[in-house]
C-alpha cells in the first residue's frame, strides 16, 4: 500500500512539475524575443553587392552594405592578381551633396569604411590608376 501511495504521489508531483515548468519557458521565451527586438528594429537588411569588375577585368570589388543606428556601413573586398594596383571608388550623398573617394589595394584586401546621414551610395571598380579602366557604376544603397 506504501508503494502504491508513494507512486501516486510521486507522479502527482511530475505532473505538477510538468504543468508549472511549461509556462515558465513560454515566459522566458517572451521575455527574450521583447528584448531582442528593439536591436533588430534598428538595424537594416544587409545588401550584398558584387562583383564589379574594372573595364578591363584586371581587378574586381565585392561586398555587403547595411544600416545600423542610423549609419550606412559598407565592408568591401577587392581583388588583383597583376603588378598594377586595384581601385574601389565610393560616391554617396549626404547632407544635400554628393561626395567622393576611392581606396587602393594590391593583391588581395577588404576594409570596412561608415558615414552618417547617407541617402544613397556608388561603387565602381579601377585598375592601374584612380582614373584609368574603370568599370560601370552600380548602386549599393
Amino acid at each position: 500500500m506504501r508503494k502504491v501511495l508513494a507512486a501516486a504521489a510521486l507522479a502527482g508531483s511530475i505532473t505538477t512539475g510538468l504543468a508549472l515548468a511549461a509556462p515558465a519557458q513560454a515566459a522566458t521565451a517572451t521575455v527574450t524575443a521583447t528584448l531582442a527586438a528593439p536591436a533588430a528594429a534598428q538595424s537594416a537588411p544587409v545588401n550584398k553587392w558584387g562583383k564589379y569588375y574594372s573595364s578591363n577585368h584586371q581587378a574586381y570589388s565585392y561586398g555587403h552594405t547595411w544600416k545600423s543606428n542610423g549609419k550606412v556601413y559598407t565592408k568591401w573586398y577587392g581583388k588583383e592578381s597583376t603588378s598594377e594596383f586595384g581601385y574601389v571608388w565610393f560616391k554617396y550623398y549626404s547632407n544635400g551633396s554628393w561626395h567622393k573617394f576611392y581606396k587602393k589595394w594590391d593583391g588581395s584586401h577588404s576594409e570596412t569604411w561608415s558615414r552618417g546621414g547617407i541617402k544613397k551610395v556608388y561603387t565602381y571598380t579601377c585598375w592601374s590608376s584612380p582614373t584609368k579602366y574603370c568599370g560601370s557604376s552600380h548602386r549599393i544603397y
